[in-house]
């Protein structure tokens, strides 16, 4: 079995596209969506559209409930732009969107974790900045050993996998739509990807086991740029422009 990973796509309907060309060519078997689908400097709602007509298992992501949940003047930039630019219809399939899906027989996908959309799993936060999860971390985050052969896990833009001593394999595809962020929870960290290809992942499990293979796909970043040029985000056209914050 072939499961195509996606996630973090903010509304950057240009990346998307050429995502979703380089995965209807390397044919998978499942494509899953693992959330913050809109919410960002681009083109929320086109995006909106075209993942309303894109086969895949999706679950929703922290941006997905702070756009259904917040009043719209507590709402940041990148939720508000999205909350502006949908309509009825398209705000009504976000609220159908589970937290947690089960796309196959042994595979759990979510965003963060799977009972926090904030979580950042295989990323630890400290105050002189990000590193990679250690298992321990990993699993005191789950709260247990998984029984999942595959965990899927979004939020944190950052392609990373770890297999855990039971064998479960974890896999963060990376963002599609928006290759770095800053935050200040729990401390002050910026994430970059250092470069500003959309990114996915693959995996399969045609050894018997579960394995991942990470993909980076040049898609029309003057396009993207422009938008959020357009929308009045400088740190977001910078970000898809580098990889990287201002």
């Amino acid at each position: 079995m072939r499961i195509a990973v996606i996630s973090d796509v903010h509304g950057n309907v240009f990346a998307l596209r050429a995502v979703l060309d380089e995965i209807r060519r390397s044919g998978i078997d499942h494509l899953v969506n693992l959330g913050d689908l809109l919410s960002g400097g681009v083109r929320p709602a086109e995006t909106a559209e075209l993942l309303m007509h894109t086969p895949a298992v999706t679950v929703r992501g922290n941006h997905e409930r702070q756009l259904l949940e917040s009043p719209r003047d507590q709402m940041g930039l990148s939720d508000g732009l999205a909350a502006d630019e949908i309509d009825d219809e398209q705000r009504a399939w976000l609220a159908s969107l589970p937290t947690t899906a089960r796309p196959a027989q042994g595979v759990l996908a979510f965003h963060g974790s799977p009972d926090d959309d904030l979580t950042y799993l295989l990323e630890t936060v400290t105050p002189s900045g990000v590193r990679p999860a250690t298992e321990d971390e990993v699993i005191q985050r789950l709260g247990t050993l998984p029984d999942e052969g595959l965990l899927l896990c979004g939020h944190t833009h950052l392609q990373r996998s770890i297999r855990l001593t039971n064998g479960t394999l974890i896999v963060n595809p990376g963002s599609v739509g928006w290759p770095a962020y800053d935050d200040d929870q729990p401390h002050p960290h910026v994430i970059e990807a250092g470069t500003p290809h959309a990114r996915y992942a693959v995996v399969d499990d045609a050894t018997g086991s579960w394995e991942v293979t990470f993909h980076r796909a040049h898609y029309d970043i003057e396009a993207a740029a422009a938008a959020a040029r357009a929308n009045d985000r400088p740190d977001v056209e910078h970000a898809l422009r580098t990889g990287r914050m201002p």
